[in-house]
């Protein structure tokens, strides 16, 4: 009994960084899981990672002129995030291409500009940190940020929960009622992004959007009902993150990676046995008789 608790609960009681780690993970898990339910519904699974990629050049950008400054670095992550969100739209409606087909270049151009503005000013560390962040390196005025933006968007969240539902599953109607749909869906993009920014210092850049989209998809496998899938991807996401940061803290590895590989854990064990998994489906096929 007692290895057991020195194993899964002494880590946290013993040390401060531990405990900020978790609180920061599991406040990430509360707001940016059900955030990736709503883009899988949406059809924008693959927005997440592109937007991930496209804070990079803000959060270089904040960290050329004033060094490590989370709150530098933030705001120039939303803002670029922003940007190459609104410039892949003007894009979409300026040519033929589709906003994905553009989200996708833009990305990609802005991930090497980013990497290139880091390399260029900051060692490799900086980079790997950056790129990869450490959830055992949170601060207390990261967690600050991280608890700020995971309220705000809980708090967005539940109280236009019916326009964003509606303008997920019917945004036609949404249209012809009126609404304007459009405030809905870039109001919904910049939750994206701050989440995505609030993620970057524990799991880093690259790593954010794994708890955003992980344990979304994991839920869909789950259940068919939207409040369901919600709050199974939040408990998938909060399972992840305190597995992953004890596997870190015991096996020496880096945590953001340790977080998003136990949710790829949960996603494989999803596809098997879940009511939409391959097991169950496997089962119910109808066997030949003769």
């Amino acid at each position: 009994m007692a290895a057991l608790w020195d194993t899964l609960v002494g880590p946290f009681a013993e040390f401060a960084f531990m405990r900020r780690a978790l609180v920061a993970t599991l406040a990430l898990s509360l707001s940016a899981a059900p955030l990736g339910v709503f883009l899988t519904l949406r059809r924008m699974s693959l927005l997440g990672d592109a937007l991930s990629h496209a804070v990079l050049p803000g959060v270089a950008v904040g960290f050329m002129l004033f060094g490590l400054s989370l709150p530098a670095m933030a705001l120039g992550g939303v803002v670029a995030g922003l940007l190459v969100a609104g410039i892949a739209g003007m894009v979409s409606r300026a040519t033929s291409l589709k906003e994905d087909a553009s989200l996708a270049a833009l990305y990609l151009v802005a991930l090497a500009l980013g990497v290139a503005l880091i390399s260029r000013q900051g060692s490799q560390l900086d980079l790997l940190h950056i790129l990869f962040g450490s959830a055992l390196g949170v601060d207390a005025p990261g967690l600050l940020m991280v608890a700020a933006v995971s309220s705000v968007s809980l708090l967005v969240l539940a109280a236009g929960y019916r326009g964003l539902v509606l303008e997920t599953f019917d945004p036609v109607f949404m249209r012809a009622s009126g609404s304007r749909g459009w405030i809905w869906q870039q109001g919904f993009l910049v939750l994206v992004v701050l989440n995505l920014v609030a993620g970057f210092q524990t799991l880093g850049t690259l790593m954010a959007v794994g708890l955003m989209m992980l344990p979304a998809v994991s839920a869909r496998l789950w259940h068919d009902h939207l409040s369901a899938q919600l709050i199974n991807a939040s408990a998938q996401a909060v399972v992840a993150s305190m597995a992953g940061l004890l596997l870190s803290y015991h096996l020496n590895t880096p945590s953001g990676p340790t977080i998003i590989g136990c949710a790829g854990v949960l996603y494989a064990l999803s596809l098997l046995v879940s009511p939409g998994g391959w097991l169950p489906r496997l089962m119910m096929r109808p066997h030949r008789v003769g």
